[in-house]
């Protein structure tokens, strides 16, 4: 078992439960939904035809600090929402958030429920996790992976969908925001946006030594079967966060989706996260201390 196996059982499972309430369910939300699937299934993406106006980002910066404030709305087109999946519309939010300009690497750490992994550059948060859990229960240790599909939760093209205050959110690639950047898999990616931890995002492709290359996970399916039981039973197929293993070595990045790249924005070098076209897509945890802008309210 990995370093970071043995923090995902522990650590994630902590960061989940903090947000949970002496009743087992969320202080913020309703109710948690009762699942039993365990087979992952295609996702069915809302095609993303609808567009939003009014949107505003403002991305300034005054001595230490980044600060992106914005109303959340996404200047590319979404979705239809409400849908059969998501019951929500999307409403102008406040969002604050605060980024260092000189961040530093601590060691790994999950942000769970509680907090956003990063904002994007439109100002729209990543917030990669979904509150869908085995049979409802946080304390379970499964967690369904929003892109795994066992759940339906009417994400659009986007990879995105709606909270229930209305926030717009992105659990995978934004692509829509990365086509108006200019991403092309041909090229080092633009600036996506950054993490909680003031480190920058970049979505796929990045130059190394000289060409442009797709960054590649380092985590891996299971092999086997699932333990069944009090535990959801079924082969290792992407259903659930729990069904992966970061292996090291095996793909270009560490166990947050980061690596240390040179990019425009970063000519003598940084440490990095970036979406992949795999899981986890967007990073589960920080290598450095998030600002607390992006702790959820």
């Amino acid at each position: 078992m990995s370093r970071f196996e043995t923090f995902g059982v522990g650590v994630l499972a902590s960061a989940i439960i903090a947000g949970v309430g002496s009743d087992g369910l969320s202080q913020s939300r309703p109710p948690m939904r009762q699942h039993s699937a365990t087979e992952s299934r295609p996702l069915k993406l809302q095609a993303a035809r609808v567009r939003l106006t009014g949107g505003e980002v403002e991305i300034s910066g005054s001595g230490a600090a980044i600060r992106v404030t914005s109303n959340g709305v996404p200047e590319h087109a979404i979705g239809r929402f409400p849908n059969a999946g998501n019951p929500h519309r999307v409403a102008a939010q406040t969002h604050r958030f605060r980024v260092t300009r000189d961040p530093s690497r601590t060691s790994p750490s999950a942000f769970g429920l509680t907090r956003y992994f990063g904002v994007a550059v439109n100002g729209v948060p990543f917030d990669p996790g979904a509150a869908e859990f085995w049979q409802g229960n946080p304390r379970s240790g499964w967690q369904y992976e929003a892109l795994g599909g066992a759940v339906a939760l009417g994400l659009d093209a986007n990879s995105a969908h709606v909270q229930p205050g209305g926030s717009y959110h992105y659990h995978g690639l934004p692509t829509g925001l990365m086509a108006g950047l200019g991403w092309s898999p041909g090229r080092a990616s633009p600036l996506i946006g950054y993490g909680a931890d003031g480190f920058p995002v970049y979505a796929v492709t990045a130059e190394v030594g000289g060409r442009v290359q797709k960054m590649k996970s380092s985590w891996r399916l299971k092999s086997g079967s699932r333990p069944g039981g009090a535990a959801p039973g079924g082969r290792y197929d992407g259903a659930f966060v729990q069904d992966y293993a970061y292996i090291a070595g095996s793909g270009d990045l560490d166990e947050c989706n980061g690596a240390y790249v040179k990019t425009a924005e970063y000519p003598a070098g940084t440490y990095a996260y970036f979406l992949t076209e795999t899981f986890p897509v967007v990073p589960r945890c920080l290598q450095g201390r998030a600002d607390r802008s992006f702790s959820k309210r």
